[in-house]
């Protein structure tokens, strides 16, 4: 059965995505290809990974202690998946794989684990700023060498019991050195997670090589949008916390309950331990098929090449300017975002998706501290571009070509905030193109990684 379920080179580019040739409407009338460059918030499915979804359906049943020939196929494929995504990650042979909801909901599991104070920089996405119980946010400096001094000097004051950082900014994708600041931590006797899920859609990541103790990331960054995240990392906080969720699957006997509804548990150890109720399977198979695809369709220097058009285009038009968090970084993914002078971040992300057929990102990314230190903006956003698997050269140029156009001309159709948000005046765009029916009422504010 595994060579059923197994991956099937050939059968696609490694670097195709699903939608590659979407065709989305303008308020023109007209229809163009979407240029996707909002991959920081969410991903395609690869078309692998798309077709490997397909092939597990016929097969899906519960798994785990399943009898049944289908239910035995599905528990190989979710313990297969963890084999897969550990190697991915580069973990250790005794560390743990544990599945979650994404990376939000790891980091919050992790939060539970964690026998003290919690260390962490003001730069960081809401997930890892937000998930720790006790501990301290630091102000990161202006530089990377001054920042990584102030974090030297705070895991010996502090003696946090973890470091938590991410591996690349979701706002500028600005890289900090993680073996260097492994090492700092360590040497002060504190543990390090890494919020990876924005870096390990454009560069690998390796726990084993670079001694980080624990690593998070989500599906939905990495090409596999089906409900699934991961923490791996070191065994015994996690197999001496309590259970991050309560019910069946988590424990290896249950006897009572007494008259007061009291029950003698005996819970197992991780990864189940953590991972009560019925397993996303099918998130977990598309997540492992994405770590066995990604590595051979990477290509940091494509990436580099297409973040060098955009951020040099972007700098060439007169009151835009792009965001940094480190003078003196020299790394980064390919993620950009940047503010144009007298127009809200809302306007420019409406007007690029109305008029271009170009998906952004605006807002604050879940990441207000550090938008409030370097936006600048009148209304404390931005606008987010990120690229990867599928943009194009000609993507990037729209982009520029768009914005150039914008603060030229002004936008070629009215908009107006609706219901919290800015939106084009009227918008005779189909609102439902698979039938569903429209939502009604304020929409939900968006984060994105």
């Amino acid at each position: 059965m595994t060579a059923v379920l197994s991956a099937r080179p050939g059968v696609c580019a490694p670097a195709s995505v699903t939608g590659a040739d979407l065709r989305v409407p303008l308020v023109t009338g007209e229809h163009v290809r979407y240029a996707n460059l909002d991959l920081a918030a969410s991903a395609p499915a690869l078309t692998a990974v798309a077709d490997h979804v397909a092939d597990l359906l016929p097969y899906y049943a519960s798994v785990h202690r399943g009898a049944g020939y289908a239910s035995q196929v599905c528990t190989g494929v979710l313990e297969q998946a963890r084999e897969t995504v550990g190697r991915f990650v580069g973990a250790r042979a005794d560390d743990v794989v544990v599945f979650t909801r994404n990376t939000t909901d790891a980091l919050n599991l992790l939060a539970g684990c964690v026998p003290g104070p919690v260390l962490r920089l003001d730069v960081e996405h809401h997930a890892n700023l937000l998930a720790w119980r006790s501990g301290r946010v630091l102000r990161a400096a202006g530089t990377i060498e001054r920042t990584l001094a102030d974090l030297r000097h705070a895991l010996r004051t502090d003696r946090p019991a973890l470091l938590a950082v991410t591996g690349a900014s979701n706002v500028t994708g600005e890289l900090l050195p993680l073996a260097e600041i492994t090492a700092l931590a360590h040497a002060a006797g504190a543990r390090v997670v890494v919020d990876a899920a924005q870096l390990a859609p454009h560069r690998p990541v390796d726990i084993g090589a670079t001694g980080i103790d624990y690593v998070a990331l989500s599906g939905h960054k990495l090409y596999a949008p089906y409900g699934v995240g991961v923490l791996v990392g070191r065994r015994d906080w996690l197999d001496v916390a309590a259970p991050y969720l309560a019910g069946g699957g988590a424990v290896n006997a249950v006897s009572g309950p007494d008259e007061h509804g009291a029950a003698e548990v005996s819970w197992a150890p991780a990864p189940h331990r953590h991972e009560a109720g019925t397993p996303n399977v099918l998130g977990a198979a598309a997540l492992a098929e994405a770590c066995r695809v990604l590595p051979g369709a990477l290509s940091p220097d494509h990436e580099a090449t297409l973040l060098h058009h955009l951020e040099t285009g972007l700098r060439s038009i007169p009151g835009v300017r792009t965001l940094r968090i480190w003078s003196d970084s020299t790394d980064r993914v390919a993620v950009t975002t940047f503010v144009v002078d007298g127009r809200p971040a809302g306007l420019v992300a409406a007007y690029l998706s109305a008029e271009h057929g170009i998906g952004v990102r605006d807002g604050k990314f879940c990441a207000h501290p550090l938008l409030a230190r370097v936006a600048g903006s009148a209304d404390g956003g931005a606008v987010r571009a990120s690229l990867g698997l599928g943009t194009s050269l000609d993507d990037v140029h729209r982009l520029v070509d768009a914005v150039d156009r914008l603060v030229i001309d002004g936008p070629g159709w009215d908009y107006a905030v609706v219901d919290g948000r800015w939106s084009p005046v009227p918008d005779p765009r189909d609102a439902d193109p698979l039938g569903i029916g429209t939502p009604t009422g304020p929409a939900r504010p968006g984060c994105g990684h």
